[in-house]
């Protein structure tokens, strides 16, 4: 490894550099008039990637219908993958961003922009790994492939389409969790509650279903006396003249418990104030700020996985409808359709119905899988941790997009995860021992 991590030190200028280039591109989904599936910034991305990619030696694969690409080296029978998004969750309150999120900064040891942690660093650290390899002489005997997905973010659209498409990859990871690495995921099931609206409110607010919305705004005659409500519910918020804006904390749904949902937090001072919806009564009789939401679930937990957690995502009330995004994070041991039943026998009595938006399904890899004692191994010999232990997440990672793949890195178990919220950034000195690790990896993987 000496000459390898000589190698990424030689090379971590380049990194850096073209790191930059890509957290410069703000890859969120969006619906233009692009020929593009996910939108023309998003497409952009996955080109300059796969430019990037050839520019380090790679041959390269772009999707003429721009669901996907991939970049691979090597020769041999077997291949492995490694999958990394180039998507990003919106911003979001462009406030709370000491710098702008789409123009990366370097401030104290720590790079920060949309996408540093959540994916775009991790999936570039893993690819000059392989670039450290490939200039310490290293004899490449399996082909190794990255496949960059384009809708992480929402639907998985782009994944999936790779996979109707192309060659399955034996073994692999993703860079998109944590180390020393992630053997479970929860299962995840979005949804929408729809009801009709017979109400005079109108709302809309929160910016994904898999992120806890850090605000909302209320444009309304009672403005007063909601803030007077929020006041003695001790809620951060703010008035300008009719707009309620009330302030939350925005955490990824997988840890929707350590957020503050403005939402939820609105619908219950417009109950204090005598305002009724089936969105407000549902939310106040059942959820209030339990991101666990017990009442509904019980005491819903494995010792593989750990508790569920339910995420008021997106609120919509215009003159036709009331619609709720829900994101659900559920144990590996609990089936999708126990979820279904408890929550359907719940919302039925608020006149919601129950629309699904997406479900992925729960994984998990035997911690004695040669693949999780290979992956541990490498994290071990570059830190020298042999503490920590594989750990299981509500995240939902591309290990679920195919068989014998897990999540490994990049954040450290003291990394501060700062994914999805404002001010995303990652330590430069992280990133880099991250590439050592993925380095390590390979180079075991390669005699896997």
């Amino acid at each position: 490894m000496k000459m390898m991590k000589e190698k990424i030190e030689s090379n971590f200028n380049d990194f850096i550099e073209d790191f930059k280039t890509l957290i410069r591109i703000p890859s969120v989904y969006e619906e233009d008039e692009s020929p593009y599936p996910f939108g023309k910034n998003v497409d952009i991305a996955l080109k300059e990637m796969l430019a990037i990619a050839d520019k380090l030696g790679f041959d390269t694969f772009y999707d003429p219908n721009g669901y996907y690409g991939y970049a691979e080296y090597g020769n041999g029978d077997e291949m492995i993958g490694i999958l990394g998004h180039l998507d990003v969750v919106p911003p979001g309150d462009l406030k709370k961003w000491n710098n702008e999120p789409f123009n990366p900064v370097i401030k104290d040891g720590k790079i920060f922009g949309r996408g540093t942690q959540d994916d775009k660093g991790p999936t570039l650290g893993a690819m000059y790994a392989l670039k450290a390899l490939i200039d310490s002489g290293v004899e490449i005997n399996k082909k190794i492939r990255f496949i960059y997905g384009t809708d992480e973010e929402l639907l998985w659209r782009g994944i999936n389409e790779y996979n109707k498409k192309e060659r399955i990859p034996d073994y692999g990871f993703t860079p998109d969790s944590n180390f020393p690495l992630t053997y479970a995921e929860k299962g995840l099931i979005q949804l929408n509650l729809v009801a009709k609206n017979e109400t005079h409110i109108r709302l809309k607010g929160g910016d994904a279903y898999n992120a806890v919305p850090s605000k909302i705004v209320y444009d309304t005659k009672d403005a007063d006396a909601l803030g007077e409500a929020l006041e003695k519910l001790n809620f951060e918020y703010k008035k300008d003249d009719n707009v309620i804006t009330v302030m939350g904390k925005s955490v990824h749904a997988k840890d929707s418990e350590k957020g503050i949902n403005a939402i939820c937090r609105l619908l219950m001072a417009m109950d204090k104030i005598g305002l009724e919806s089936k969105s407000i009564d549902f939310i106040v009789e059942n959820i209030l700020e339990d991101a666990l939401a017990t009442k509904i679930f019980g005491d819903c937990k494995d010792k593989a996985s750990g508790a569920l957690k339910f995420n008021v995502g997106k609120i919509h009330m215009d003159e036709n409808s009331e619609i709720l995004n829900i994101d659900i994070r559920f144990p590996v041991s609990i089936d999708k359709q126990f979820v279904l039943d408890q929550l359907g026998e719940v919302v039925e009595k608020y006149g919601f119905t129950i629309e699904e938006h997406d479900y992925l399904r729960a994984v998990y890899t035997p911690l004695d899988s040669q693949l999780v004692k290979t992956l541990m191994e490498s994290y071990v010999e570059i830190t020298g941790d042999s503490k920590s232990e594989p750990i299981s997440s509500g995240g939902a990672t591309y290990a679920r997009a195919m068989d014998n793949c897990v999540a490994f890195g990049a954040a450290f178990p003291y990394t501060e995860e700062t994914e999805h919220q404002p001010n995303e950034c990652i330590k430069l000195d992280e990133i880099k021992m991250a590439i050592e690790i993925y380095t390590c990896a390979l180079l075991k993987l390669l005699k896997y």
